[in-house]
């Protein structure tokens, strides 16, 4: 009835909104602001995202503690009956996040920030909790994505009574149901790589609605993370460098990138087929950009002495750093207002995960967050606060060859 305000977690403040629905997850800040609201008498309602299962004890005292007004689920079995799901089951499926910290979904600049590891906790609560309702006669298949090495570093210390497989999916959002029965490939790890008889039972359970034609990659656990990583960051890569062939085109001048990138895609023997083989925006989602930050943080960590996934995502920065120069000048020129069309990441779906046009629309504001004075041919940038001084310094050094100054002011 519009009387409901959802917060994320780094926009709240207090306000005079009856009702407050909270999604960011059980975090030491979230009771805070909850009990803190409960005492101004407001409305309590937990969400489905906020319950998630992952560790059900925990919720239930949360709920008894906050007493809410309203818990929202999508099932209850499903939330908090982790016994009837296992019980007589031969195979059972996990499929729960691996997220990152919301600053490095890639809707803005992350290339600055420290690379981190992905968020195994969901997995790990859950992998130990089933321990108690499961037994070596149940096969349990993990399909979240984790970088190589992970498995076996962290998971498999937390089994104790079910066989285990790996099985990562490569699905988008929009077409899971397609993906699911037309995978490009289906993806299985076992401990030695061996084609074992658990791996043939998936295969089995695959074969029934799959289409025939679909191949099976298996390998170790690790060949299995590794192969479902890297195929996301191949993609990214693919696109970075397709909107190269764009700046050039833009920079150069009588080019045109679609005839270029055309010609290319076309050129299956060497190259590869033709999809995301169109320049433009680059990409997004919740899996493309915050894998190669992981990836990143694995390349520190196994010290492989360079960095290629960070330039992969400082390349899609700077090409919507070079989106949002073009757009200012255009707006200038023409003076038009700049539109963003959509904050989803592809067409079709509600989410805006990394998406591209909010990382464009970040660069804009950075430029648009500074009073540029031109005084004797120099800048003078104010109101630096929450602002990357060199991301903004680099952004306004491209600026003043391209924009004219009075007109940012």
């Amino acid at each position: 009835k519009g009387d409901i305000k959802t917060y994320n977690i780094r926009e709240y403040v207090p306000s005079n909104i009856y009702y407050i629905h909270w999604w960011s997850g059980l975090t030491e800040e979230f009771f805070n602001i909850v009990k803190k609201e409960k005492k101004l008498g407001k409305k309590i309602i937990l969400g489905p995202n906020l319950l998630d299962g992952t560790n059900p004890k925990k919720e239930i005292e949360i709920c008894k503690e906050l007493s809410p007004d309203l818990i929202l689920v999508v099932n209850k079995e499903i939330k908090y009956n982790l016994k009837d799901l296992c019980e007589n089951k031969e195979i059972i499926f996990i499929a729960v996040p691996t997220p990152h910290h919301e600053d490095y979904d890639g809707s803005k600049p992350t290339s600055h920030l420290n690379p981190k590891n992905f968020d195994y906790s969901i997995v790990k609560n859950i992998l130990e909790e089933i321990n108690e309702y499961t037994t070596k006669e149940q096969l349990v298949v993990l399909i979240s994505t984790v970088l190589p090495g992970t498995i076996r570093r962290e998971f498999i210390p937390l089994i104790k009574n079910y066989r285990f497989i790996y099985n990562p999916y490569l699905i988008a959002m929009g077409t899971v149901k397609e993906d699911i029965i037309n995978p490009e490939m289906i993806i299985i790890g076992t401990e030695d790589g061996n084609v074992t008889g658990d791996a043939k039972l998936l295969i089995d359970f695959y074969s029934k609605f799959v289409k025939k034609e679909t191949r099976y990659e298996i390998g170790t656990w690790d060949d299995a993370e590794a192969i479902k990583i890297f195929y996301n960051t191949f993609i990214s890569t693919k696109i970075a460098l397709v909107n190269m062939i764009m700046d050039v085109a833009e920079f150069n001048g009588n080019m045109n990138t679609d005839v270029i990138a055309g010609a290319l895609e076309r050129s299956s023997n060497r190259i590869t087929s033709s999809a995301y083989m169109k320049a433009g925006m680059g990409d997004g989602g919740g899996c493309h950009p915050r894998d190669n930050i992981a990836l990143r943080w694995l390349a520190k960590d196994l010290g492989l002495g360079y960095d290629l996934f960070g330039t992969i995502m400082k390349s899609r920065e700077k090409q919507a750093k070079n989106i949002s120069i073009k757009l200012l000048n255009l707006s200038f020129e023409f003076k038009l207002p700049i539109i963003i069309m959509g904050e989803s990441y592809k067409p079709g779906i509600p989410y805006t995960d990394g998406s591209y046009s909010k990382l464009i629309a970040s660069y804009i504001a950075i430029v648009l967050s500074y009073s540029m004075v031109s005084s004797q041919g120099e800048l003078q940038l104010l109101d630096a606060e929450d602002m990357v001084m060199d991301t903004a310094m680099d952004m306004v050094t491209d600026m003043e060859h391209m924009v004219k100054l009075t007109m940012m002011k």
